[in-house]
């Protein structure tokens, strides 16, 4: 019988650390001499022979890249990844795709494995942070992020390439609709990894921001749908929803469907991302549309490039109007 090889989970386990932890520590990283002293004699005891670490890890790897999305059932980050497939397939290079559920430790658990495993490559949409993200950095893999960039102690880190939606204009573009048509009790929805387009929305609101209208679910579309439904109990005041994300819209509409409130008589609603059943919602829903297959495939162009690089690729959205918004009504205070 063929014994188990020892993994770097088995490796965290033994020392009640993270994977991350036990990555950063092998690589050279930065940890408490406790921390190192406990990963090292766990490594040790259970004879961790690691196949990417502590060795020329370029000579080592296996090639490929590794795609990880919040959500693959998600539209949009199924047609980032197809995006990514595309790309990849005319470079004959093979892709492996891993789901994080937007949660940070399960994303450092990913990370870990594709050290293990010698990818060369890692395209992500992430969820972690720069602790996260400096055992891949520091053994050399080339990261491009999608759709997001990570944040260290609130200041954006953009030294790692990235291929993004210019959500700055898209936001300001729909909130500058809704205020023309009259309404103020503006309401933003919002998830995890969504710092930009929160900013964005403070930004545009002006005068007008209202904190308490600025809602954050967590990453669920169970959460997504306490989240709105909450948000339109409390608040009967507002007039109008922006949704980060089709997830969060899909939950204001049901949310909005249960409470009897009426779109867009009683309720104006845009959301991001341009999905199929956003055409075939009654009414068809305004969104800020952007980009998905373009940002994985030039995400992918740009893990797959030699030499020199851009930092940042900034891909426009545009806001798409359908009926899903009307004008404030007359002496209306909200619904």
């Amino acid at each position: 019988m063929i014994a188990r090889r020892t993994t770097i989970k088995d490796v965290a386990e033994a020392a009640g650390v993270g994977v991350a932890t036990v990555s950063r520590v092998l690589s050279g990283g930065s940890a408490s001499a406790e921390t190192r002293e406990r990963v090292l004699d766990a490594a040790t005891r259970l004879d961790y022979r690691p196949s990417a670490l502590g060795r020329n890890l370029r000579q080592q790897r296996a090639g490929g890249i590794a795609l990880l999305v919040p959500d693959i059932t998600d539209t949009f980050y199924a047609r980032l990844a197809d995006g990514v497939l595309s790309c990849a397939r005319s470079y004959r290079e093979p892709v492996t795709i891993g789901v994080t559920g937007d949660d940070p430790e399960q994303e450092a658990d990913l990370v870990g494995a594709l050290l293990e495993q010698g990818i060369d490559r890692v395209i992500a949409v992430p969820s972690g942070d720069v602790e996260t993200w400096s055992p891949a950095l520091k053994a050399g893999l080339s990261v491009v992020f999608a759709d997001r960039r990570i944040w260290d102690a609130g200041r954006l880190i953009d030294e790692i390439p990235a291929v993004i939606a210019d959500d700055r204009a898209g936001v300001r573009t729909a909130v500058e609709y809704l205020l023309g048509l009259g309404h103020r009790r503006i309401a933003f929805l919002a998830r995890h990894g969504q710092s930009q387009r929160v900013a964005s929305f403070r930004e545009a609101m002006g005068e007008h921001l209202d904190e308490e209208l600025v809602a954050h679910a967590r990453a669920s579309r169970d959460s997504a749908y306490a989240t709105a439904a909450g948000l339109l109990q409390r608040r009967t005041d507002l007039t109008a929803v922006l949704a980060g994300g089709n997830v969060l819209g899909e939950a204001t509409v049901s949310a909005a469907r249960e409470l009897d409130l009426r779109i867009p008589r009683d309720l104006s609603l845009i959301m991001f991302d341009d999905v199929p059943w956003a055409e075939l919602c009654s009414p068809p829903l305004t969104v800020i549309a952007q980009p998905a297959q373009d940002l994985g495939y030039r995400a992918a162009e740009l893990t797959l490039r030699q030499g020199r690089r851009p930092r940042t690729i900034q891909l426009p959205t545009e806001l798409i109007i359908r009926g899903s918004c009307g004008p404030r009504r007359p002496g209306s205070s909200g619904h």
